[in-house]
């Protein structure tokens, strides 16, 4: 039986030397972490049937292949051992650093959630959805691409694992391929990987078409190879007595492409242009330009079927020269026309510009050693970030998969725009999100203290819209705090609620610190009086039934306890009041307002009442009053258990209470708790709260608990909102409820 311990004396034992294509040995870190992995993987099989080794072994010659470092391919077998060690993250750290640790745990937990959403038991209609959060995924791990390659690297090598066992591929992995992956692959240029992506996954999720073209193919590949092969020698040679020194080879036939193009523009199989195919590879572009004057001079071209992707590159940044002649016969044949770095960025996309950390000061793909090292590794970082973002849209307006899918509460893509801080990190932020809104997502304190931005290196006002793809910076001060004017919606500073929550909320501490002082200097002032400067104030609030002295303080200065309470505190013992008393106890009022009856009305301004925190009374609750020792009368609910209990005691103290009339402007604002039950995930809290903010509750508080378990994990909540009329709140639990997730919403 294989163990972690083994596992480590493998990767520092003699290791067996692995050998490249070209004899040369492979990297020291690459040789060791296969030694590291090999007893961990050996006889382990991956849940779509493949040997764990083996497919280590082909992930990293595939990113060999399009030009990978050999430090990432040595990931490639440490993220397949990581689900056989105990402390993946904690063994990977210590035996080959941070940033692989980073890179096995970001690629592990991306799998899985792939692999969550693949076996999910859905309906036709969600499978979009589905596909959705797998691109989702991709596109929040996309900070750094060596995810995103592992991931291309893995897929592929799983479908040729079912070509090479002849075994039927499942629907869903196949379908993924072709929705997910190999547009990925397009859109970040990795042609390689994109046209055998589509080839496998197309023959396994229709058989039947692609026997059809391959059967097309091959009637006609002996005549149509013996042509090639003419006029490759011919061209070739006669570029050669032009001075112009070119490699020409054949074009690899691409089937679902031929597919594609037969459906797109409704033609027979004969009618297809690019079937015979040719490219020419030179040493620069003024190169490019004069093979193409030569190949038109030699051969006939086919008008409209010319195109410059030099002069305008493709979004993903492919450059070639296109066109289509006919050769002596008078068939059609496609002539790309590229230099070598064309070719290699068409053959490898962004993969052959990723500045991988590993590289270090000696550079690699094409960055140089320089001072300006650190600048170029953020360039290129933004262009790959750029081409995933281009991706995300694409198929976010594509014609074939219809309208996205949406959940209750979830915002479409084109609601959301991406943007990078000065070091190239993506942040998300709602559409028409102002530099504010950015200062609050990175933090709270820099929101806070956000006084001035850039974007794109040039100034702008703090209201100004961001759009996708934009470079931000903010200026801030040491110290200070939101202004006022930032949430007037009319002057446009802040887009994003939860940017508003935050200066909202910063405004309310700012105002709860002036009433705590407020209070405590009243309380100060009343000890001097009674002589009583010795009493420790925390040991005052304690007694008073507070957690804290500024618990005291807060209730006193806003005028919502009596001092009289404790002046009775500090005075020698009395008897408990009567009901009468306690109601006697309050600022002189006129006779219009002397509550009738011995009834004590709950509302009216300066009454020694307080609300019980265990049930949160608010209107139209039915209540009851429990006349406590030296807080006046504690208001609760007539359900609320601690009351019956009371009640049972001493029944003595019981009070009967009833609601005051509502005022006529503001009305008082009661605080109640809600608990919510959900399954975890990301943006549970941001869709909960918004569904408070949009019905105009004000949330004074949040205790959130998370437990992981079998389904991905449960999240408890509660919220305290503040509501005149609890009547409204079943009303925003339904909609709650109706959030995707929840479980359960109901009031404590």
């Amino acid at each position: 039986m294989k163990t972690e311990a083994s596992a480590a004396t493998a990767s520092a034992a003699p290791i067996v030397q692995l050998m490249g294509d070209s004899g040369e040995i492979e990297d020291a870190q690459l040789l060791r972490a296969r030694a590291f992995a090999e007893p961990l993987l050996t006889d382990q099989t991956l849940d779509t049937g493949e040997d764990a080794l083996v497919h280590a072994d082909g992930v990293a010659a595939i990113l060999k292949a399009i030009g990978a470092a050999p430090s990432m391919r040595a990931a490639a077998y440490l993220v397949y051992a990581g689900d056989y060690l105990s402390k993946p993250e904690e063994m990977v750290t210590k035996a080959f650093g941070a940033s692989h640790a980073s890179l096995v745990m970001h690629t592990r937990k991306l799998v899985q959630i792939q692999r969550a959403a693949r076996d999910a038991k859905v309906g036709v209609e969600q499978k979009a959805q589905q596909t959705e959060r797998v691109r989702k995924m991709l596109l929040a791990f996309s900070s750094d691409l060596r995810v995103v390659l592992l991931r291309l690297a893995s897929r592929l090598q799983t479908l040729r694992h079912f070509a090479v066992t002849k075994q039927q591929c499942p629907a869903a992995l196949a379908r993924e391929s072709l929705q997910v992956f190999a547009p990925l692959a397009n859109r970040l240029g990795i042609w390689q990987i994109k046209w055998e992506i589509e080839d496998l996954a197309f023959r396994f999720s229709e058989p039947e078409k692609y026997k059809l073209v391959a059967h097309w193919l091959d009637e006609k590949r002996t005549e149509r190879e013996l042509g090639m092969a003419d006029l490759q020698r011919r061209l070739e040679q006669d570029l050669h007595r032009q001075g112009v020194r070119a490699e020409v080879q054949g074009r690899p036939k691409h089937i679902y492409s031929i597919w594609k193009k037969m459906q797109g523009k409704a033609l027979e199989f004969s009618q297809v242009l690019d079937v015979r195919a040719v490219r020419v590879i030179v040493a620069d572009v003024p190169a490019c330009y004069a093979v193409l004057s030569h190949v038109h001079e030699r051969h006939t071209p086919v008008a409209g079927e010319f195109d410059d992707y030099i002069a305008r590159p493709k979004a993903n940044g492919y450059q070639s020269l296109h066109t289509v002649v006919r050769d002596g016969a008078g068939r059609a044949v496609e002539v790309q026309i590229r230099t070598r770095a064309m070719h290699d960025h068409a053959e490898h996309g962004v993969a052959a510009h990723w500045a991988y950390k590993e590289a270090g000061v000696k550079g690699y793909a094409g960055l140089s050693a320089a001072g300006d090292f650190d600048a170029q590794v953020t360039e290129a970082r933004k262009a790959v970030l750029r081409q995933l973002l281009a991706w995300e849209r694409d198929f976010s307006s594509a014609d074939g998969d219809g309208p996205r899918p949406q959940a209750d509460g979830e915002e479409v893509f084109d609601d959301r725009i991406y943007v990078f801080t000065p070091q190239a990190a993506i942040v998300e932020l709602v559409a028409g999100a102002t530099p504010i809104d950015f200062a609050y997502t990175v933090h709270t304190d820099l929101g806070h203290r956000c006084r001035g931005a850039k974007v794109d290196g040039v100034m702008v006002p703090l209201n100004t819209p961001l759009q996708s793809g934009q470079t931000v910076e903010v200026t801030a001060i040491k110290e200070g705090g939101p202004s006022l004017d930032w949430l007037n919606a009319e002057l446009g500073y802040l887009k994003s609620a939860r940017s508003k929550a935050k200066v909202r909320g910063w405004f309310n501490l700012l105002a709860q610190a002036q009433t705590i002082a407020r209070g405590r200097e009243a309380v100060e002032k009343l000890l001097q009086r009674e002589g009583k400067t010795a009493v420790k104030l925390t040991t005052l609030a304690e007694q008073l039934g507070f957690r804290q002295a500024d618990d005291l303080f807060e209730v006193v200065g806003k005028d919502e306890f009596s001092l009289r309470t404790i002046e009775n505190l500090l005075r020698p013992a009395e008897a408990v009041p009567t009901a009468d008393e306690v109601i006697a106890l309050r600022k002189p009022k006129s006779d219009a307002e002397l509550p009738q009856g011995g009834v004590l009305v709950v509302g009216v301004e300066s009454l020694l009442t307080s609300l019980a925190r265990c049930c949160r009374p608010a209107p139209p609750d039915v209540i009851g009053g429990y006349v406590t020792r030296g807080k006046g009368v504690a208001i609760h609910r007539v359900d609320c258990s601690n009351f019956r209990e009371l009640a049972k005691r001493a029944p003595e103290r019981l009070i009967a209470v009833n609601w005051g009339r509502p005022r006529a402007q503001g009305g008082e604002q009661y605080p109640v708790d809600v608990l919510v039950e959900a399954a975890d995930r990301r943006g549970l809290l941001r869709d909960i709260s918004e569904v408070f903010v949009k019905d105009q509750m004000n949330v004074t508080g949040v205790k959130t608990q998370s437990v992981k378990d079998a389904s991905g994990g449960t999240a408890w909540m509660t919220f305290t909102v503040e509501i005149a009329d609890s009547a409204r709140l079943g009303h925003v639990l339904g909609l709650v409820q109706g959030i995707e997730g929840v479980r359960s919403a109901r009031r404590k």
